[in-house]
């Protein structure tokens, strides 16, 4: 590891560094004449040494994490970590669509849709059946009642399910329903929810806060990885900018070709949030698709001015087969393969 301190430390705090590498195991030596660069030797490096480093006064920057890389960091030479989730499959050079209402509000309706979005491509299907709000007197979903709506869907039409899940305390009676656990963009800094969501094992769709870094969204998984759960994928969905009268979100597009090349994890796109606009969701879709994405999670309702949750950027089923189309066609271009129900088959 490869630290650099600040300058003029004085030698409490000085002393204080030096103390903590030798507690973990290091040997340290000065670069450079300045006594600014400090290399630690010797110990296998973990994730927590290096927080606690970053967590020193004395200290400016870890340069370099050496072995005390972080769970989510790509080392080099290191292939993508391939998340399946029944028919869906994520990373690895293949990609897969996720697709279904905002929320589930009826079982008849979330089985049509379910028995479409299937048809068209997807191998998952999205429903909330808890949904966080910003006022307190929108539809927060159906709850226990929603999940048992999800239950029924996934047995009549043989699909996996995402859904959300906001609290610890829902994570047991949710994993019996999901095929994958959501953590929305409102609770991806809620790390109580976080290390449950990672010890119940299921895979888990982390999404990006609208406020947050790439790094604290990293992070966040990062407390999922910690739990040994490593089947996370990391979703991108807008952050917020100053231009809302245009779109909902910003889709940062650089942020998805980045985290390709930064983490083994595989990130999905969610144009559906980033637009808030139905006409702009097939256009993000092939942004994120291009850009390396490994999958798309998109809203579709059969009648939008019905629907209790964000109409307005739910698409229609014939424009979901549009979305399916470009992807398919896009990742081709690129050498990957979109996963559908007769992939599976094929190879199974």
């Amino acid at each position: 590891m490869l630290l650099r301190l600040k300058m003029g430390l004085p030698q409490r705090q000085l002393d204080a560094v030096l103390a903590e590498a030798r507690r973990f195991g290091y040997e340290c030596s000065f670069l450079d004449d300045g006594r600014q660069l400090l290399a630690l030797d010797g110990t296998p490096g973990k994730p927590e040494h290096r927080s606690r480093f970053e967590d020193l006064v004395g200290v400016a920057a870890v340069l370099d994490p050496g072995d005390a890389r972080e769970r989510h960091e790509r080392a080099p030479g290191q292939t993508d970590h391939v998340v399946r989730v029944g028919s869906a499959v994520f990373g690895g050079g293949v990609a897969s669509l996720i697709a279904g209402p905002c929320a589930v509000e009826d079982t008849e309706r979330v089985i049509e849709i379910a028995k479409r979005v299937r048809d068209e491509g997807a191998t998952l299907l999205r429903g909330g059946a808890y949904k966080p709000r910003t006022s307190p007197y929108s539809f927060q979903g159906l709850g226990r009642a929603g999940l048992e709506m999800l239950r029924a869907v996934r047995a009549e039409v043989g699909i996996g399910v995402v859904t959300e899940v906001m609290d610890p305390r829902e994570v047991e009676a949710t994993c019996e329903v999901a095929d994958m656990l959501q953590i929305g963009a409102r609770s991806m800094a809620c790390s109580p929810l976080l290390l449950e969501v990672g010890k119940a094992g299921k895979p888990v769709l982390l999404k990006r806060g609208f406020g947050a870094t790439v790094r604290e969204f990293l992070l966040a998984a990062e407390y999922l990885l910690s739990t040994g759960n490593e089947n996370i994928v990391l979703c991108e969905r807008g952050v917020r900018s100053f231009d809302s009268g245009v779109t909902r979100n910003l889709l940062d597009v650089g942020a998805v070709a980045h985290l390709k090349r930064a983490t083994h994890l595989p990130v999905v796109v969610d144009p559906s949030h980033a637009a808030g606009r139905a006409d702009l969701v097939r256009p993000l879709a092939r942004a994120g698709i291009v850009a390396g994405a490994d999958g798309l999670i998109v809203e579709v309702h059969p009648r939008p001015a019905e629907s209790h949750s964000d109409g307005a950027q739910a698409i229609s089923v014939d424009e979901l087969r549009h979305v399916a189309s470009d992807m398919a066609a896009l990742l081709e271009f690129d050498g990957r393969c979109f996963a559908t129900q007769d992939l599976e088959r094929a190879s199974a």
